[in-house]
C-alpha cells in the first residue's frame, strides 16, 4: 500500500500521496489538492515546493552534497573536464571516447557567428552591460539558427546543445570587447573550450592571449562547478518559459536575464565589492564583521551562507584549493584578495558566524578567482551563464521529455480590494 499522508478541512480527511525520490527524500503529492478540496497551498518564494521531478541534479543541504547525474561533484572537480560534464549533465551519462571527440568538434565548429550578427553588436551603445548584450544577442542568434529539436532526436539535441553552448562564449566574448569599444576577436579552431574563450576574451589585432595551464584549469573548474543547481531562480526561469513550448534559445536568454539580479548570479560581483568597500574605508576584516553583527547596521556579509546549503557549498570547498593554487601559480600580490583571505579566516574562527553555519560560499571564491585572471566585474555573471548553459539545455530537454507536461501556472490568494463599485470620472 502506498504511503500518504492525511489532512483534515472542515471536517474532511483527505488522503496525499507521499512520493519518495531516489535518494529517500519525501513528498506530498498536492496534485489533486485544489479539485478535491478547493484549496491551493501558499508557499511564498517556493521554499517548500518542489516544481518537478529531475534526473539531473540532486543536493543534500544538510549533508553538503551535490551530484551531477549521481557523480559526486567533488569527483567531476578533480577528473572531469566542463566539455564532458557539460554533455553528462544534458545527456544522462558520461561520454565514450566516440561521443566526446564528436561532441568537441561541434562546439569547435560551431564557434564563429553569422557575420551579419556581428552588426548587431554595433548597435548596443558604448558601456552597455554585457548581461544586457548577452540575452539580446542569444535571441537574435535563434532568428539566425532556427531551432526546430524533436526532444526524442538524439543528434539533433546534441548539434544544437553544442551550437548554444559554443556560440554563448563568443557572444559573451563580443559582448565584452563592444562594452570597451575594443574590436572583436574571432575564435580560433586550434584551442580548446576555455582556452578559446579566453582568447577572445583577452586576444587584441596585435597580440594574442595565451592562457597559462593554471588559469585554464582554474576557469574549466569555474564552469564544471557552475554546470547545474537543482531548481534555482535562472533554471526555474528556463522551465516555466520552455513549459510554453518557446524554443531553446528563447527559454535560455530568459535564463539569462534571471541569473542577472544581485540575489542569483550577480553574488560574486558584490562580494568583490564588498571587499573593495571594506579596502577604501581602511577598516580592518574583524571591524567590518563587528558591524554585520550589529542589527541596526544595515552592512551585509556577502558571499557566505547559502539558500539551500545549512553547513557548507562542496562547491566553496573545491574553489577555495583552486585559488590558492592558482594565486600561488601567477604570484599575484593583490590587496583585495589577501583581504578575502583575511575575511574568511576570520569569520571562521567567530563563534558568531559558526553558529549560525555562514561559511564562504562558491560566490565568495569564485569572485576570487575571476578577479585573478583578470575578468572584469560586470563579466562575473557572463561568466556564470556560460557554465550554467547545459544544466539550462538538460532542464529544457528534461521538461520538452515529458508527454505529459502542461504549461506552468502557479496559483495565488488574492488579498486586494473586494469587488469595487465604478465611479464616473467627474466623481472621482
Amino acid at each position: 500500500m502506498a504511503d500518504t499522508a492525511k489532512i483534515e478541512i472542515d471536517g474532511k480527511c483527505y488522503e496525499l500521496p507521499i512520493v519518495t525520490g531516489t535518494e529517500g527524500e519525501r513528498a506530498l503529492d498536492i496534485s489533486k489538492l485544489r479539485a478535491e478540496t478547493g484549496l491551493i497551498t501558499l508557499d511564498d518564494g517556493y521554499a517548500n515546493t518542489g516544481s518537478c521531478r529531475s534526473e539531473i541534479t540532486f543536493i543534500d543541504g544538510d549533508q553538503g552534497i551535490l551530484r551531477y547525474r549521481g557523480y559526486p561533484i567533488e569527483v567531476l572537480a578533480e577528473r572531469s573536464s566542463f566539455v564532458e560534464t557539460a554533455f553528462l549533465v544534458i545527456f544522462g551519462h558520461l561520454p565514450d571516447h566516440e561521443e566526446r571527440e564528436r561532441f568537441s568538434e561541434q562546439l569547435t565548429r560551431s564557434s564563429a557567428l553569422h557575420e551579419s550578427m556581428m552588426k548587431h553588436f554595433d548597435a548596443f551603445p558604448t558601456n552597455s552591460h554585457p548581461m544586457a548584450i548577452l540575452s539580446a544577442m542569444i535571441n537574435a542568434l535563434s532568428t539566425h539558427e532556427r531551432p526546430r529539436i524533436d526532444p526524442g532526436d538524439e543528434q539533433n539535441l546534441e548539434r544544437y546543445a553544442a551550437r548554444l553552448m559554443s556560440k554563448v562564449r563568443t557572444i559573451a566574448a563580443a559582448s565584452y570587447k563592444s562594452s570597451i569599444g575594443d574590436p572583436i576577436i574571432y575564435p580560433r579552431h586550434d584551442l580548446k573550450y576555455v582556452d578559446n574563450f579566453l582568447h577572445m576574451m583577452f586576444s587584441v589585432p596585435y597580440q594574442n592571449y595565451e592562457a597559462s595551464p593554471e588559469v585554464s584549469h582554474a576557469l574549466n573548474m569555474f564552469f564544471v562547478l557552475h554546470a547545474d543547481h537543482e531548481q534555482n531562480c535562472s533554471t526555474s526561469t528556463v522551465r516555466i518559459v520552455a513549459s510554453g513550448q518557446a524554443n531553446l534559445y528563447a527559454a535560455c536568454a530568459s535564463g539569462v536575464s534571471a541569473l542577472w539580479g544581485a540575489r542569483h548570479g550577480g553574488a560574486n560581483a558584490e562580494v568583490v565589492q564588498m571587499l573593495q568597500r571594506i579596502q577604501r574605508e581602511g577598516i580592518t576584516p574583524r571591524q567590518f564583521l563587528s558591524e554585520v553583527k550589529d542589527r541596526t547596521s544595515p552592512v551585509k556579509l556577502m558571499g557566505f551562507g547559502h539558500r539551500v546549503y545549512k553547513n557548507f557549498d562542496p562547491r566553496a570547498k573545491v574553489l577555495r584549493e583552486a585559488a590558492e593554487r592558482l594565486l600561488s601559480s601567477m604570484e599575484i600580490h593583490d590587496p583585495l584578495l589577501d583581504l578575502a583571505h583575511e575575511l574568511s579566516e576570520a569569520a571562521r574562527q567567530d563563534d558568531y558566524f559558526v553558529e549560525r553555519k555562514l561559511y564562504p560560499n562558491v560566490d565568495f571564491y569564485s569572485g576570487i578567482i575571476l578577479r585573478a585572471i583578470g575578468i572584469p566585474l560586470n563579466m562575473y555573471t557572463v561568466i556564470f551563464a556560460i557554465g550554467r548553459m547545459p544544466g539550462w539545455i538538460a532542464n529544457w530537454r528534461e521538461l520538452n521529455d515529458n508527454p505529459g507536461q502542461r504549461i506552468y501556472r502557479p496559483r495565488q490568494l488574492y488579498v486586494g480590494n473586494p469587488l469595487q463599485d465604478w465611479v464616473p470620472r467627474h466623481q472621482r
